[in-house]
């Protein structure tokens, strides 16, 4: 008949029934009649397989139903510091931002949403990680990193430091907040303060370049008691380079490099020990003379050459005529020891002659060709 209103809901389809234009109650599936002749019911027919209900008149709905709404809809009403977990079926589907208020249909799809408390903290669990990820949902609503080993991870919400973060894979909501984590490397560290211009306490100029190596032990300290702690350990080994060559000639400089090193470190590590930062060793690499200083060096060096050089000639001198005196001495006392020293010097003599001819005999060779005369 014209009159008759007919509906047919399926088995995924539910009806809102509004008469003049106000609701008047939820059809599940059927066939539905009814008698209408001024044309004053509307029924609107909605797809439950698509869970979200996203139509405006939600609060509406909201306010008639009352207790009944749990019959036909789930209601996720989150607080402001509280974020939802939507799970389609037992799986995570989406996530709700804090103060969202929305309804899902009951049926075909099992609709839950889990309220997570934003008070309590940031972290989100690994598994809710791991689906983010998978849905290409993570990035966006979650500061997500990974501390490597022997480094640590400083973790700031709305610029205060709220705990160290070890080694390992975190997530962190960003609703609401703003969440920055910072690395800070644990392991050594090498600092290079290379072409420092110093003058030495004898007003020589030089060039020094200087390596250190350091190791953070508080990371917190580093971070909060000092801008950039690199830097600042920089300066301050700038200055003790400074100090320690100011009060040094060059003499000392050169001849006791260790000490240098010793002085330079014991200033530095006095000055970054309540930082949170080790102080491991530091070294004087080189020490760069001007060209001038260098021939001079070179001069005084070859003069201290040569004058040991001497030294040692004259008394390599004085004990070879000490040893001729000795030998002196000993031929004087003993007439046989001459003798000997006669027929040495015979010896030599012949040696160095083709043809000798000899008058007197025997005895004129012993006696006459070789005589020392004292």
């Amino acid at each position: 008949m014209f009159w008759t209103k007919r509906v047919v809901i399926g088995d995924g389809e539910r009806g809102l029934v509004y008469r003049n234009r106000q609701f008047a109650g939820v059809l599940a599936a059927g066939v539905y009649r009814w008698f209408d002749p001024l044309r004053r019911v509307e029924v609107v027919v909605h797809d439950i397989s698509k869970p979200e209900y996203a139509c405006r008149d939600s609060d509406t709905l909201i306010a008639v139903l009352g207790e009944k709404l749990g019959d036909t809809f789930v209601l996720a009403n989150l607080g402001t510091n509280e974020a939802g977990l939507l799970m389609r079926n037992g799986k995570l589907e989406d996530v709700l931002a804090p103060g969202s208020r929305k309804l899902y249909w009951k049926g075909v799809v099992a609709v839950e949403v889990q309220a997570v408390s934003l008070a309590q903290g940031l972290e989100i669990e690994a598994g809710v990680v791991k689906r983010l990820r998978q849905l290409g949902m993570l990035e966006r609503l979650a500061v997500s990193l990974i501390v490597p080993e022997e480094t640590a991870g400083l973790l700031f919400v709305d610029g205060k430091l709220v705990r160290t973060l070890g080694a390992g894979a975190y997530a962190f909501w960003n609703f609401q907040k703003n969440v920055s984590v910072e690395m800070i490397e644990l392991r050594v560290q090498s600092l290079e303060v290379s072409g420092q211009e110093l003058l030495t306490r004898d007003k020589v100029s030089l060039r020094v370049n200087l390596a250190a190596s350091i190791r953070v032990t508080d990371p917190v300290a580093a971070r909060t008691k000092v801008a950039k702690y690199g830097d600042y350990v920089y300066r301050e080994l700038q200055f003790g380079l400074r100090k320690a060559i100011a009060a040094k000639s060059l003499d000392e400089l050169l001849g006791d490099k260790a000490s240098l090193d010793a002085d330079i470190f014991g200033y530095v590590r006095g000055r970054v020990v309540e930082l949170g930062i080790e102080v491991l060793g530091v070294g004087v690499k080189d020490v760069i003379l001007p060209g001038e200083m260098k021939e001079i060096l070179n001069s005084v060096v070859q003069a201290e050459k040569a004058a040991q050089a001497n030294v040692i000639r004259r008394r390599e001198e004085a004990n070879a005529t000490r040893s001729l005196l000795n030998t002196a001495r000993l031929i004087e006392e003993s007439p046989v020891l001459m003798r000997l020293k006669e027929l040495e010097a015979l010896e030599k003599v012949t040696e160095k002659i083709d043809k000798l001819t000899v008058f007197g005999g025997l005895d004129g060779v012993m006696k006459q060709l070789v005589s020392l005369k004292q």
